[in-house]
């Protein structure tokens, strides 16, 4: 092995030769037991970033764990056509050049995107591969594959012919920079500074006026009507009055409508039917007409005074407000804080448009989803999304499933000069009514999210039958974002009940946001993103995924720095280091059939054995569970000090006995076993260095016992053995191991020069104790470099020696020969007058009423407990200097 372990000659070998050996690939003829996931398609249009890593690494535990544990594993990959992004991505391409989509058309366009996908498409999915996420990449999936195409044509003809899918005017979200509908979920509500203007609004009769408030001006060109709360006593004596809207010069009525708040504004409200989605369920109400005043790039139009048409929105509003103001009807201008939706592709802010679109009625759908989280059917972690999903399902409005852009699943809609609309799977030669050839396929696409609700079965091949789904589906987990637990998951549960009848998952795991060590979401555009492939090459990416999952508590946001790869990093060199060691000192093949009978193994072989299958106990029951960041606190703790620093060191005696071969074997035999089981309890979270070492251990040991398979990734991952474990010999060795730390710490607190070597007390607390201490006093011995140590209830305290009580057991080292008694008085009053001096500064400080009245209060409690920190080292000092001048 090499003296330092590099992840860069070792990563990219085992993932060509675990690919070449098709460990990846899930059979569907296989009698296992079977367990799968499918993947969160990544757009094409994506890099890898800190939240794919840490969602893919989430998976590719849960994959390569159960299929360690006999599962047939299908961990089904694939990529998203993200139609809106991609289309936004060539578009820009396009423009550099000095053309439009429009330029080419709509053929030439598609195969531009086309031959764009054909090359990106790949990227996010080898970077993936560098992650070492073990995905069955033969069976990799793209929204836009012709099997996948057509279950979602089945899907619209059906949910079409069940009266789910229908075509109307509706206020929609729009994007006018996409020029195209959003979903309410896609238009991502953020708060901005704005103002609320209060415009008066003259009666027709010339009797007075009434006060309205909104945020948009620019709308009021298309006010139908002004609306007051029935039960608003200002307004009573008004009602049969008629308004004459400012600017239009356009007769309006004032109406009731408890939708009104009264206390909001003047509690008078303007109503624009085709500009606000509430306003258009009030128009609904009262048979307003819709008038729209504004186009899909957000310029003015329609039945306007001249001067504003052709405005862009926010122009516009500038010059109505000043309009009005010349008018005199401008009465004041507040600031207002208000939550403003824009497109969460663009960022745009949206604009309500009242438009012809396609759309989904999701209530009838949602009743069977909402059904199984009531019953737990599926399961959230952590639970209290289960809230979160359940208020939105009960929530749910109808689906805008319509896009007017170009790249993506056109709707398979056509329509007929005499007024017929067909809908169908595959495009009709004539139209069934008046067999005419003359057909006009609908211009939109459907809405991406559209082919990714139905992600979990037409990856599997659905609608047609598959021994792939019939082994596969429904799957087991997803792994996810929360913020897509809406666009995805939620539609996700309702197309896999509705279509097969099946629940898609039941497990969801919603892990948290990846944020700089600020607390600031990472994006490109704030400078503060980290590219896991820029870590990968400096760390590996065992690094980068043990440091992630570490410090990601169930659900909980992730806070990132660079130097959190260290943990990784340092933790993947102590693993190196303690297996290049023990390996080291096996210089010939050796064969084991078993493990040495208990009555040749040592207090420490004992101990760790038992340890072991604790830690298999718990890493089962964590992964299983998905607290991912527990198990990897436990294999750091049990790997990094048990295991090395108390285990190796204990047998670094025996692994170089020359004379006792026997004992050599048995130390070796022991090593072997928890190393190698260390290894496959971690190979999930970290693989590639596992399978290294792994390599290792085989040209040096034949163990089939532990050691069952070529390639650790599909070995047998380890359950805990009851005859191993033995918690009597962990508690007396957890003595043990807090006597020698409490003589190694006397041994520093009193600088005993390392090289020096003692001799120790035991005073034991009961017979027990003495018998179990008096046995392992070689292992004292060589842990706190003494040359003798007598364990006795009879023994008394060495006449210059440092002390301390551990659970009632009273344990000395003799000071006697260690150190100068001389130097160290002189030394402890040097450093007591030091102390003295921060004391009494410190007090000084905190006696000052200046200092008290203007420091914040965090530094004054800091104060404070530097002073109580100081006090107690005075205190210990002082208490040494007494023992050492007796």
């Amino acid at each position: 092995m090499e003296k330092q372990y590099n992840p860069k000659q070792v990563e990219d070998k085992w993932y060509k030769n675990w690919m070449e050996a098709g460990y990846f690939h899930a059979d569907e003829k296989s009698d296992r037991p079977r367990y799968s996931i499918v993947i969160p398609p990544p757009n094409v249009t994506g890099v890898l970033h800190m939240g794919h890593a840490l969602n893919n690494t989430i998976q590719d535990i849960l994959i390569r764990y159960k299929r360690m544990s006999g599962f047939e594993a299908l961990w089904m990959p694939g990529t998203d056509h993200a139609g809106i992004a991609t289309q936004n991505v060539v578009e820009k391409r396009l423009a550099k050049s000095g053309k439009s989509r429009y330029d080419l058309g709509r053929e030439a366009f598609l195969n531009e995107v086309w031959k764009w996908k054909d090359e990106y498409h790949k990227t996010i999915s080898t970077q993936l591969k560098k992650l070492g996420s073990s995905c069955d990449w033969a069976r990799e999936r793209f929204t836009m594959d012709e099997g996948l195409s057509l279950a979602v044509r089945r899907v619209f003809v059906k949910l079409y012919e069940e009266g789910l899918v229908y075509r109307g005017k509706y206020i929609i979200n729009w994007c006018p920079r996409c020029k195209t509908a959003l979903s309410d979920e896609e238009a991502e509500h953020k708060e901005l500074n704005g103002k609320l203007y209060h415009f008066r609004y003259p009666f027709s009769d010339g009797s007075g006026y009434v006060t309205v408030a909104t945020t948009r001006p620019e709308t009021m060109l298309g006010d139908t009507a002004v609306a007051v709360n029935p039960t608003d006593q200002r307004y009573k004596d008004l009602l049969k009055k008629l308004i004459k809207l400012p600017l239009v010069n356009r007769e309006i009525p004032l109406i009731t409508d408890e939708f009104v708040d009264s206390e909001f504004g003047t509690g008078a409200v303007k109503v624009t039917p085709a500009h606000d989605p509430n306003d258009f369920a009030m128009g609904q109400r009262h048979s307003l007409e819709p008038v729209v005043i504004m186009d899909e790039t957000g310029h003015m139009t329609g039945p306007i005074p001249e001067k504003y048409i052709g405005m862009d929105r926010f122009a516009c509003r500038k010059a109505i407000v000043e309009d009005l103001d010349a008018l005199g009807l401008l009465e004041k201008v507040e600031d207002h804080s208000h939550s403003v939706g824009h497109c969460y592709r663009c960022h745009t802010v949206v604009e309500p448009y009242y438009s012809d679109q396609w759309f989904v009625k999701m209530k009838p759908l949602a009743q069977p989803a909402l059904k199984a989280a009531y019953e737990d059917k599926i399961r959230f972690y952590p639970q209290r999304w289960k809230k979160t999903y359940i208020e939105w399902m009960e929530n749910i409005r109808d689906w805008c499933i319509s896009r007017q852009i170009w790249w993506g699943h056109r709707i398979p809609v056509w329509y007929c000069e005499c007024g017929e609309i067909i809908v169908a799977e595959n495009t009709p030669e004539v139209c069934s009514k008046c067999k005419s050839s003359s057909l006009q396929q609908d211009e939109d696409v459907l809405d991406t999210w559209f082919s990714s609700w139905l992600w979990p079965f037409s990856t599997m091949g659905w609608p047609e039958d598959s021994e792939l789904m019939d082994k596969f589906y429904p799957t087991d987990t997803l792994a996810t974002a929360p913020e897509i637990l809406f666009f995805w998951v939620a539609r996700m549960v309702m197309a896999g009940v509705h279509f097969t009848g099946k629940l898609p998952f039941t497990d969801i795991i919603l892990h948290g946001t990846v944020r700089d060590k600020s607390g600031r979401k990472m994006s490109k555009s704030l400078g503060n993103s980290i590219d896991p492939l820029e870590i990968i090459p400096v760390y590996g990416a065992d690094a980068l995924r043990f440091s992630m999952i570490m410090i990601t508590a169930q659900g909980a946001d992730v806070y990132l720095g660079k130097d959190t790869f260290d943990i990784g990093r340092n933790f993947a060199n102590k693993l190196w280091n303690a297996s290049r060691f023990l390996l080291g000192t096996v210089s010939e093949k050796i064969n084991f059939n078993s493990l040495p009978a208990k009555n040749r193994l040592k207090a420490e072989d004992l101990w760790i054995l038992s340890r072991l299958q604790q830690l298999t106990e718990s890493m089962n029951d964590a992964i299983s569970s998905f607290r991912f960041n527990e198990s990897c606190h436990l294999m750091y703790d049990f790997t990094w000090h048990e295991f090395c620093d108390w285990y190796i060191e204990a047998k670094k005696a025996d692994l170089y006995q020359d004379e006792d071969s026997q004992r050599r074997e048995d130390a070796i035999a022991v090593s072997t076993y928890v190393l190698s089981s260390v290894l496959k309890l971690l190979h999930p979270i970290m693989p590639f260095i596992t399978e290294e070492i792994w390599s290792y251990i085989q040209q040096k040991i034949d163990f089939p016992e532990i050691i069952d398979q070529t390639s650790i990734m599909v070995s047998n991952y380890p359950k805990p053995k009851k005859e191993l474990l033995d918690e009597s010999v962990t508690e007396k060795f957890d003595l043990l191991r807090e006597v020698i730390t409490a003589l190694r710490t006397i041994r520093s607190e009193n600088n005993v020069p390392p090289d020096k070597i003692g001799t120790a007390v035991i005073v034991p607390s009961d017979k027990q104790s003495e018998e179990w201490l008096k046995s392992q006093t070689s292992l004292i011995n060589q842990f706190v470099k003494l040359s003798d140590t007598v364990v006795s209830s009879d023994a008394s305290k060495p006449d210059f020696a440092g002390s301390a009580v551990v659970l009632g057991n009273q344990v000395y080292i003799s000071l006697e020969g260690l150190i100068d008694r001389e130097v160290e008085i002189e030394r402890l009053t040097k450093e007591m007058k030091r102390i003295r001096s921060l004391v009494e500064n410190t007090e000084r400080r905190l006696s000052n009423e200046k200092f008290i009245s203007k420091a914040p209060s965090h530094v004054v409690e800091k104060e404070k407990e530097k002073l109580d920190g100081l006090k107690l080292n005075l205190e210990k000092l002082e208490k040494d200097l007494t023992e050492y001048s007796k």
